[in-house]
């Protein structure tokens, strides 16, 4: 994102060191970075316009969709609008001096525990996982008993970092995007997200129904994922992302087809 010399604020996940934190430094190089708690939180500070934009991670390579932000997404008054994929890196992080065979507690985000399972069940079997609401919150757990896993661009006096990344998969990318207040749609873009609730999703055929609309429009299906809708059990929201420029007049009429078609249909972003 250009800053065309305004200083923009950018609320995000933190603390100091989160992943987060540096897909926001990324995005948007001179913005000040407002860390928050929690992804509500930081949207929350957008929607209060205590912020410019607020920075949200939705996929990852290994685990998928990160499910409270795709409800944020689908709940809040937020539209998005770029979009970066981030290389994650995890490393071992454990204060200077503690030897590998005093750590009995590892901490780190949900995620990163996952995506380092073969690791942790090799080294450390008998350890006890411990979720905090960022990896970099793991740092100020660290003991002469515990290790986290934070990203490899952490520096922090008296901490060390393994030496190798420690995932299970080197080639791990979670996909992050930067968010606004929603308001006028953009006029073109490369990617459109969006999410849907079919008429009588309980009938067969209901998902195809709406697939083959954008493949009647020739329109590239790149991503689609389902989620329960809350308190209408057996009935799934479906999340998906394909190639298309808004300003295309065939994106626009599939787009209000499938709105027509859904019993539920909200845009949630377009981006290049």
């Amino acid at each position: 994102m250009q800053s065309n010399g305004k200083k923009y604020r950018i609320s995000c996940l933190g603390p100091e060191g989160s992943y987060s934190e540096l897909a926001a430094t990324k995005m948007c190089e001179d913005a000040e970075i407002v860390l928050c708690h929690t992804f509500p939180d930081a949207v929350h500070k957008l929607l209060a316009h205590e912020t410019d934009y607020a920075v949200l991670p939705v996929e990852n390579s290994l685990n998928g969709g990160v499910l409270e932000c795709l409800d944020l997404l689908e709940e809040e008054n937020i539209f998005a609008i770029e979009e970066f994929p981030l290389a994650v890196d995890h490393r071992l992080a454990t204060l200077t001096g503690v030897r590998p065979d005093e750590v009995n507690r590892i901490y780190s985000h949900d995620q990163a525990l996952m995506q380092c399972t073969d690791f942790l069940n090799k080294n450390y079997p008998n350890a006890t996982l411990v979720r905090t609401s960022a990896t970099a919150e793991s740092l100020e757990k660290l003991d002469a008993h515990s290790a986290g896993i934070v990203g490899a661009h952490v520096v922090r006096e008296g901490v060390v970092l393994s030496k190798e990344n420690i995932a299970d998969h080197k080639g791990n990318f979670t996909r992050f995007l930067l968010v606004e207040e929603r308001g006028a749609l953009p006029k073109s873009s490369s990617m459109v997200f969006f999410s849907a609730v079919c008429c009588d999703g309980d009938r067969p055929g209901a998902l195809l129904g709406l697939l083959k609309i954008f493949l009647r429009y020739s329109l590239n299906l790149t991503r689609i994922e389902s989620r329960p809708v809350k308190e209408q059990f057996g009935r799934y929201r479906f999340f998906i992302e394909f190639a298309g420029d808004l300003s295309n007049e065939r994106v626009g009429r599939a787009l209000h087809e499938a709105e027509r078609y859904c019993a539920q249909f909200k845009l949630l972003g377009a981006y290049n």
